[in-house]
């Protein structure tokens, strides 16, 4: 029989962990060597950096997932926090797994912009719209991510289909429409854009392509 201070250890989360995009902020995890992991339960706390009591997140108490969504638990985006993890398997429950301290502000991943395109003859104009929070203006609209940040677009035009990765720097800046012009009629041109955060030196990921022949 395995003693329970073995069982405590195998089934302890492992890499307990916050993953943020435009404050979409959930706690990941892995389960322990267990063999029996998939009858594994979780249970999901977190609190503020500096605060003494833990709190219990409902939603996530005694679980079989390895997430849990803390994006409404850690709205105040300048605040550093923790998550923490235990496991329970017949009737023992593992000590806690703590992650790193979170501070979504500065580690939340930024989105690239959605990108529209409209031709006219020998130009495109490019229209960019922020990627926006899950946190809501009284009205109801998610408020964009750069009512957070200082953001700038960077917008990439890939003229050779062939090769994807050949894609030059056509603007960077605030702008949401950019006209990109003296452009050759019957060819085919498409546009990537990122956002790209100057005080993190941080970029997104390449939005999706959109293309147009004129």
């Amino acid at each position: 029989v395995m003693e329970k201070q073995d069982l405590q250890d195998s089934i302890k989360p492992q890499k307990v962990e916050f993953h943020s995009l435009n404050f979409n902020s959930t706690l990941h995890w892995q389960p322990g060597w267990a063999r029996e992991a998939r009858d594994t339960l979780y249970f999901v706390q977190y609190k503020v950096y500096g605060q003494s009591t833990w709190q219990n997140k409902d939603d996530c108490w005694g679980i079989q997932r390895l997430v849990c969504d803390l994006t409404h638990e850690t709205s105040d985006i300048q605040e550093p926090y923790y998550g923490r993890v235990k496991a329970a398997l017949a009737g023992v429950y593992s000590n806690w797994s703590l992650s790193c301290r979170f501070t979504p502000w500065r580690e939340t991943m930024i989105g690239p912009p959605m990108v529209t395109l409209v031709h006219s003859n020998k130009s495109v104009i490019v229209k960019l719209q922020a990627p926006r929070s899950p946190y809501k203006r009284k009205r109801g609209s998610k408020i964009p991510m750069t009512n957070y940040y200082d953001l700038l677009y960077q917008v990439f035009i890939i003229n050779n289909l062939l090769d994807e990765q050949h894609r030059v720097l056509v603007y960077e800046g605030k702008d949401k429409v950019i006209k990109i012009k003296d452009l050759r009629p019957g060819v085919s041109y498409c546009i990537v854009a990122k956002t790209y955060l100057p005080m993190l030196d941080r970029s997104s990921a390449y939005s999706s392509r959109k293309c147009t022949v004129l």
